[in-house]
């Protein structure tokens, strides 16, 4: 049976592949990022039957969002692994990738209401935490501030987007600026909603952010393509 030329799909090019597969993992990235802060307090609040903060989102390790919490991170790690897109982001985002899953596989130090006194394992644990937290977020307000929105050649004017990487870089910086005071001053845990998760969500939501536009899901902030030019003449 003869197939007509309808039938005959042009071949796929490799590069609009790789193209696209880095999109849906900016994607997924973003995405995961933007609903883990919201989903670990909702989700804690429903399966508690009353409404359960956190002291900070570390602390869904030790709630009924464990898995939530622990798969979440371990897939943005997969995907910052896989990431790819030149030498410079490869790197960074691979080093990102792994510190996400130390974060998920180093459970923080438990928090009085599990303990009031951590065993010596469970506190050196929750040093391997912090300090693996502290690099992921270091790298992910590197890569809004300096690879995302690169210096525009020639001294141009920056695009929209590019101001949206530099507002999420520098309020990863203040959110998690802002958990290291939090920690040296020994604010008060008991508050209805703690500085820590606050500055914790309020980093990962910016880094959801970013990565949702760089994904170019957000279509009003995306890159508009370069105009076809005509073919040249005879």
């Amino acid at each position: 049976m003869s197939r007509t030329p309808a039938d005959v799909r042009p071949p796929v090019d490799p590069r609009a592949q790789d193209v696209r597969t880095v999109r849906r993992l900016r994607l997924g990235i973003g995405l995961l990022g933007f609903l883990l802060p919201i989903v670990l307090p909702v989700g804690n609040s429903l399966t508690s039957a009353r409404i359960a903060l956190l002291d900070s989102m570390s602390a869904s390790y030790y709630t009924h969002m464990r898995n939530v919490f622990v798969g979440g991170l371990c897939a943005i790690g997969v995907f910052l692994i896989c990431y790819r897109h030149d030498r410079r982001e490869d790197r960074l985002s691979s080093v990102a990738g792994v510190l996400a899953i130390g974060v998920a596989l180093f459970p923080t130090e438990p928090p009085d209401s599990v303990t009031a006194h951590p065993s010596g394992v469970q506190t050196a644990v929750g040093t391997v935490h912090l300090a693996c937290a502290a690099g992921l977020f270091a790298v992910l307000a590197y890569f809004c501030l300096r690879l995302f929105a690169d210096s525009p050649a020639g001294g141009g004017r920056r695009p929209a987007r590019d101001w949206v990487y530099l507002v999420c870089g520098w309020v990863i910086v203040a959110g998690i600026g802002a958990v290291a005071v939090a920690g040296v001053l020994h604010l008060a845990r008991d508050w209805p909603l703690t500085v820590p998760y606050l500055g914790e969500a309020v980093a990962v939501l910016a880094f959801g952010v970013a990565w949702l536009v760089k994904s170019e899901a957000l279509t009003g902030l995306a890159p508009r393509p370069a105009p076809a030019t005509a073919p040249a003449g005879p």
